[in-house]
């Protein structure tokens, strides 16, 4: 977690902790579902690997920053960013969760990978792809360690759990936040030649990643550069954590489709939004196909009611079900909120809290 001086937190969590016990503190009484981090995979590549986010920090070749080490100080962040998860949980379950009755978990951004072949080398490589991205964490928090490919590559760069950590580490959830967005074809890179590419070097597990294969993408390309349309991607993810992870309960917390609109363009048009419609409808039927075949998953959140500041991108990218006006502020809902109104009237369930389901 960073510092204003850019510096990476030490793993003691002081301040964290203070944070969060006031939050329990102070809301825990209405609030009944609690995510420790939103998104920490994406925070600490961002902000530590490639230097697009805060606090900016890489070196080469992953970008051209003022300070930082993408070889190391990912995993750093990445560790500190874990065992502070662990402080928040032990909190809420000794001093809040008997009285408050409420669930805790965390919420991580998962995207399928596809080997770009048949071979063994590729559907490893698309294993790994998956243990240097959503297991990084999870892992740790289920089962108390590191996956085990991020340990046999990384070596010394990975840092080590003490024997207390992985016990307070252990099952340290509730519910698994699920954000999923796109999928990727994945190629080996350890017993062939890759090509330079995101994915492709040691400290991201040798899984060159990319949206085409032969030039046909991997389902067709969304409305932002980095998301392909393939819904059996959200049906395979969810598939997989709930094998990997003993059917933990799911929560999808995240899921949506962005688009960017040039200024001035008709509101009408933005409000016309039939591709988000489709991406949205395809992406529910695969996941109730999961559900069907017995994926523990408790609730579905659309990314976003509105349309927001997003990332690098800023005001230029829209995900919202409602359009907002950014001069006026006022907002209108689009024809994917008419879409997903009718979809939780449908399937609506009376509530059931996630800890009583386990």
């Amino acid at each position: 977690m960073p510092h204003p001086n850019q510096a990476i937190v030490s793993v003691d969590g002081v301040d964290f902790a203070y944070y969060v016990d006031i939050c329990y503190k102070h809301f825990g009484d209405r609030v009944k579902y609690w995510a420790t981090i939103n998104e920490p995979n994406i925070h600490v590549v961002f902000g530590y690997r490639n230097g697009l986010g805060s606090p900016g920090r890489c070196s080469s070749p992953f970008g051209n920053c003022t300070h930082g080490d993408s070889e190391k100080e990912p995993f750093i962040a990445a560790h500190n960013m874990i065992m502070s998860h662990a402080i928040a949980v032990d909190i809420y379950r000794n001093k809040y969760q008997k009285e408050q009755g409420g669930s805790i978990g965390i919420v991580i951004q998962c995207t399928w990978f596809e080997p770009i072949s048949n071979s063994t080398a590729d559907k490893l490589a698309a294993e790994r792809a998956l243990a240097f991205d959503m297991k990084w964490f999870l892992d740790p928090v289920i089962f108390g360690k590191y996956p085990r490919e991020m340990i046999e590559i990384l070596g010394s760069n990975l840092p080590v759990f003490s024997s207390n950590a992985r016990e307070k580490l252990k099952n340290s959830l509730d519910f698994i936040g699920v954000n999923h967005y796109t999928s990727y074809y994945v190629q080996d890179c350890i017993y062939s030649v890759c090509e330079p590419g995101r994915g492709s070097t040691k400290t991201e597990g040798f899984c060159r990643q990319s949206q085409e294969k032969d030039g046909v993408p991997l389902g067709e390309f969304g409305g932002v550069m980095w998301q392909n349309v393939y819904p059996e991607g959200f049906e395979k993810i969810v598939t997989h954590i709930k094998e990997r992870y003993n059917n933990i309960p799911m929560i999808i917390t995240e899921n949506g489709y962005g688009q960017v609109e040039k200024t001035g363009i008709p509101i009408a048009q933005s409000l016309h939004d039939v591709k988000r419609v489709n991406f949205m409808s395809s992406y529910w039927e695969s996941l109730l196909t999961a559900i069907r075949k017995g994926a523990d998953v408790k609730g579905y959140f659309v990314w976003s009611l509105l349309d927001n500041f997003e990332w690098a991108y800023g005001y230029t990218v829209r995900f919202g079900l409602h359009h907002v006006d950014y001069p006026t502020q006022k907002r209108t809902p689009r024809l994917s909120a008419a879409w997903f109104k009718e979809l939780i009237a449908k399937y609506r369930v009376a509530e059931s809290p996630v800890r009583g389901s386990q």
